[in-house]
């Protein structure tokens, strides 16, 4: 029977989540907002273009793991990339890298499986990343992209038009002071978080309310040891769950020592840290549904893949 303490207790996680989110959703998107207002936009695409569509891709891979973002600080960057025109795939790349190879998740994975187990999950992420994003701008996922964080005001449009004209080194256009560029980050900033406000407090919501009432009892019973799916059964729970960076490494102790394996384990945390539900609700506002499926399966198949490699590692003894 739920009881007033646990209502109190999700309203009290649904407010800490939200305001959480709407602190880092403004803030990240205001940095973005000033980056594009102070390095040109070419800067940008030339560090993650290159004629070789291999090597950009795997540039923007790096990017990702190198920006310790949480999963749904991500999509304000991401935001950033495609209105500067960076390619697709690499595009793609960092947003997949950026919260599975979150240096968080990898001092989790030191910490909890080792070095060498730890360097497989960062290979199998990193690969699938760069294979992902080639996959998906080869295929043309480009068009699934909706119009978002483009809306401005004729002063920020002014604004934009001079940054540019500096840019590119036109002359008779005075360059934008700082007071203007730092009015048009915030318009940015506004503009994005007005835009997908309703899909954050619907997932922070959803979040709060599984993570409030799932017992983990009933995760182990689902992908416990016994189970042949659960490590597939425990990629698909963590996402749902919304496993924040502060509750990842205690839930991670008690699932090990409840008896679920370490391949459940990492694939529970991977699913979480990965497509959490506030992440796949922020994407769905910039995503069309078909590239949110799209992104949600590929980090399934990392949570999944990685799961069975490090089972497979501990039956073999090479993991305790």
């Amino acid at each position: 029977m739920i009881g007033i303490n646990d209502l109190v207790d999700v309203v009290q996680t649904f407010l800490v989540i939200t305001a959480e989110l709407v602190l880092l959703f403004i803030g990240i998107s205001f940095v973005v907002g000033l980056i594009q207002e102070y390095v040109p936009e070419e800067k940008i695409k030339r560090a993650l273009t290159s004629r070789y569509p291999v090597l950009g891709t795997a540039m923007g891979a790096v990017f990702g793991a190198l920006t310790p973002f949480c999963s749904c600080s991500t999509i304000p960057v991401l935001v950033g990339l495609l209105k500067a025109k960076v390619p697709f795939g690499a595009s793609m790349a960092f947003l997949f890298a950026s919260p599975l190879l979150n240096p968080i998740i990898i001092f989790l994975a030191l910490a909890f499986v080792g070095p060498f187990p730890t360097l497989v999950y960062g290979v199998i992420a990193f690969i699938i990343a760069v294979l992902s994003g080639l996959t998906l701008e080869r295929r043309g996922y480009l068009r699934f992209v909706k119009a978002v964080g483009t809306e401005k005001s004729s002063d920020e449009g002014t604004a934009a038009a001079g940054c540019c004209s500096c840019a590119c080194g036109t002359a008779g256009v005075a360059p934008p002071t700082h007071s203007t560029r730092m009015r048009s980050a915030f318009g940015f900033a506004f503009t994005l978080f007005r835009q997908v406000l309703p899909y954050l407090v619907l997932g922070a919501a959803i979040g709060a309310f599984i993570y409030g009432f799932v017992p983990e009892d009933l995760i182990v019973s689902l992908a416990g040891p016994e189970n042949p799916l659960a490590i597939p059964v425990a990629a698909i729970i963590g996402i749902p769950m919304y496993i924040r960076a502060e509750t990842i490494i205690p839930i991670s102790a008690v699932l090990a020592a409840k008896g679920m394996g370490v391949g459940a384990v990492m694939a529970l945390i991977i699913g979480g840290a990965g497509a959490s539900i506030p992440e796949v609700t922020l994407l769905a506002s910039i995503f069309e549904r078909r590239l949110v499926a799209a992104f949600v399966a590929t980090v399934l198949g990392v949570a999944i893949l990685t799961g069975i490699v490090l089972q497979a590692f501990q039956l073999g003894g090479v993991i305790a």
